[in-house]
């Protein structure tokens, strides 16, 4: 590769070492570092209640919140007349919601023996007394991961059995549809042969007719 004398030899390359280096930068093996991480959370840099406790991460309130979801169990601190969904949100607690108007029931949970929709129920004032304000959270069903896998046995044998279906239903249609070609062929035969015979019972009326009229003139 000659360099031009138009540029100064560092800014001249040869392609086969360019296209080398690209090659090479855009390989992913070892030492490769993805474009976006995982940020981490407040509660992951600093801790969360469990480490902590409820004044050193900043929560305050009068009244302690648990929520209770299976197995899980996650406490908070609140306010009387706070939103529950802000609680429940500052305990990191999910809830299903749906359309966040108390309408459809979605989110219902049950606050110390009662059904409650926490998107639009509010703490409420007596729980002071009240001590702990439990608040029971419904299971929300986990939704099926995928295996990954471009194909599995399942797959495959149901692919082959909807194929089988589609042929056993192609040569079915492939019948129907023979017979009904037949049958409409045969039907338009009969058709055209007693459109002949007519038109030969008309002409048979017409001959005498012609022929007893020619008879005079012949004469």
């Amino acid at each position: 590769f000659t360099a031009s004398p138009l540029f100064s030899s560092s800014t001249v390359t040869s392609p086969s070492l360019t296209v080398r280096q690209v090659v090479q930068g855009n390989s992913k093996g070892k030492g490769y570092e993805p474009k976006w991480t995982k940020k981490k959370t407040l509660a992951d840099e600093q801790g969360s209640i469990d480490s902590l406790g409820f004044e050193n991460v900043g929560l305050k309130g009068t009244i302690p919140v648990v929520f209770r979801q299976g197995n899980d169990t996650r406490t908070s601190m609140a306010w009387a007349g706070q939103p529950l969904r802000d609680v429940a949100t500052q305990a990191g607690q999910y809830i299903q919601y749906g359309c966040g108007k108390g309408e459809c029931g979605t989110c219902e949970c049950m606050m110390n023996g009662k059904w409650v929709r926490p998107c639009i129920e509010t703490v409420p004032a007596t729980a002071t007394a009240e001590g702990d304000l439990v608040i029971q959270v419904k299971a929300v069903k986990s939704k099926s991961k995928s295996s990954g896998k471009f194909f599995s046995i399942r797959s495959f044998l149901m692919g082959f059995w909807n194929n089988l279906l589609g042929m056993i239903g192609f040569v079915k249609f492939r019948k129907a549809a023979r017979k009904n070609w037949e049958e409409r062929k045969a039907y338009e035969d009969l058709v055209r042969r007693k459109a002949m015979e007519k038109k030969l019972a008309k002409a048979q009326q017409q001959n005498p007719n012609n022929n007893n009229n020619a008879a005079p003139g012949m004469a």
